[in-house]
């Protein structure tokens, strides 16, 4: 008989899912869902809102990724004032992405994704952890703590804080750093850099070549690519031009401001989170796998997909050794966290670069700004994807409009692609258990979804079902809009 399997809470992410699978007579995998159990509203309540109190309001989206929603709507507030920061703001804004990218990417592959790999997927929850890998490793386990702490610790002297910042002002940045403050966080970077390059080489040699079958058969999809180049086509996080890559490897460029021109979102009823899809293909929205139309993925996987090169040695190096083994575009989801480790890579070296800059230290850090009706549009590289922040205002610089698209919702299609291939892959014959489940929490677990941080859809209608159950476990009525 036909059976539905539910998985929740996923764990191991950001917020709050679930995975429904639905079985056919055979115990075949016959349809998955990935839905949010929970709903957020910024988009409305921000309405009315002075604009220049946007990157402090953002960043209670996600404790988790403040920094993220800090820049981009820092840079939305720009565009909407019409004003550039001086190189010096621009390079502490750029400083305190890439430290926060070192402290994120540590957190998802080290607490999150890693126990998967360093464990096994059918180690028991109770140790499929970062506890669990302090335990088994406890050189490594100091490590990783060490250097994510240090990572905050840098945040705290650049910025005054490093969770829900409020240094990255409409402008530029609120204040300068001095060379005092240079010298103080300096070491620090280069501490990192250096556990980035142990880290790197330690899951090259230890880690992944122990999952290659799995690597190459889990959650697979075909899908295109998208991320934030230089004009030289280099990857870049923090400002450039998007990068939509076809499965095919062609691609077009665009400024951040057009994007509504490339990028439709649709909705589904069974979901709160919304639906992206490239508009400008003109192919339409399917997740069907055998004939996707209009996919397309974003966060570390589709960033070096979809960049020529990277502009630090160390993580240029680590790209082309990649591409060499699993070409380009690579289509293999569960490298999403080998390219995780490249993108650490560069960000420590990246920050080393900024801290050595003389124009850091600039005393000219913002410029000042006054309030217009205009729209403004804004967008980094998240650490979960591409990030876009699209304001308009009134003549007194009050919100009329805002819309956000966050790394997590250019995903979820491919999410749920993936969840639904890995289940496919691992579950027949109606034959399943717990390390086979958690094989397929892996698909998802590998785009180091922000659940809380995604936009979801509010259109006036809960999507909402109530089953209510018997004592003997059967259906009784069911409850829906």
């Amino acid at each position: 008989m036909a059976k539905t399997l539910t998985i929740a809470p996923v764990t191991r992410l950001e917020g709050h899912a679930k995975i429904t699978i639905n079985l056919d007579d055979k115990g075949d995998v016959a349809d998955t869902f990935v839905q949010t159990v929970e709903l957020r509203g910024f988009e409305k309540f921000c309405q009315g809102r002075p604009v220049e109190e946007m990157p402090r309001i953002v960043t209670s989206i996600c404790g988790v990724c403040p920094w993220s929603h800090h820049l981009a709507s820092s840079k939305a507030c720009d565009a909407v004032f019409g004003v550039t920061p001086p190189p010096a703001g621009r390079k502490l804004r750029e400083l305190c992405n890439s430290i926060a990218y070192t402290e994120e990417h540590i957190l998802h592959f080290y607490f999150l994704a890693g126990p998967d790999f360093v464990m096994g997927p059918g180690a028991g929850y109770g140790v499929r952890n970062v506890i669990g890998i302090a335990q088994t490793a406890p050189e490594i386990g100091k490590k990783v703590i060490r250097n994510r702490h240090l990572g905050a610790r840098m945040l705290n002297v650049v910025s005054g804080k490093s969770i829900h910042p409020v240094t990255s002002v409409p402008g530029g940045f609120s204040k300068p750093l001095t060379q005092k403050e240079r010298d103080t966080v300096l070491p620090m970077a280069e501490e990192i850099l250096e556990f980035a390059k142990w880290g790197i080489a330690w899951a090259k040699s230890d880690v992944f070549p122990k999952y290659l079958d799995a690597v190459k058969s889990v959650g697979v999809i075909k899908t295109g690519y998208m991320g934030t180049v230089r004009p030289d086509g280099s990857m870049d996080l923090y400002d450039g031009k998007l990068r939509l890559m076809k499965p095919d490897a062609s691609f077009t460029e665009f400024e951040d401001k057009d994007y509504l021109d490339h990028i439709e979102e649709k909705v589904l009823p069974w979901s709160y989170m919304k639906f992206p899809y490239a508009k400008s293909w003109g192919e339409g929205f399917s997740m069907d796998l055998a004939s996707p139309k209009g996919i397309y993925r974003t966060n570390t996987l589709a960033r070096i997909n979809a960049c020529d090169k990277i502009s630090t040695p160390l993580a240029q190096k680590e790209l082309e050794e990649f591409r060499s083994a699993f070409g380009r575009p690579c289509h293999l989801t569960l490298l999403y966290n080998w390219a995780r480790l490249i993108e650490l890579l560069y960000n420590a070296e990246y920050a080393v670069q900024l801290l050595k800059d003389p124009e850091i230290t600039g005393t000219e850090t913002r410029v000042p700004v006054k309030p217009r009706a205009a729209r403004g549009v804004g967008h980094v590289e998240a650490p979960r994807g591409t990030l876009i922040h699209d304001y308009e205002t009134d003549a007194e610089g009050l919100i009329v409009n805002a819309n956000l698209i966050v790394g997590t919702t250019h995903n979820n299609g491919p999410i749920n692609m993936s969840v639904k291939q890995a289940a496919q892959a691992v579950i027949k014959g109606g034959k399943y258990d717990e390390t086979l489940l958690n094989t397929v929490e892996m698909a998802i677990r590998a785009y180091d979804p922000c659940l809380s941080c995604a936009t979801h859809n509010l259109d006036g209608r809960m999507a909402v079902k109530i089953d209510v159950v018997g004592s003997d476990g059967a259906v009784q009525r069911t409850l829906a809009n």
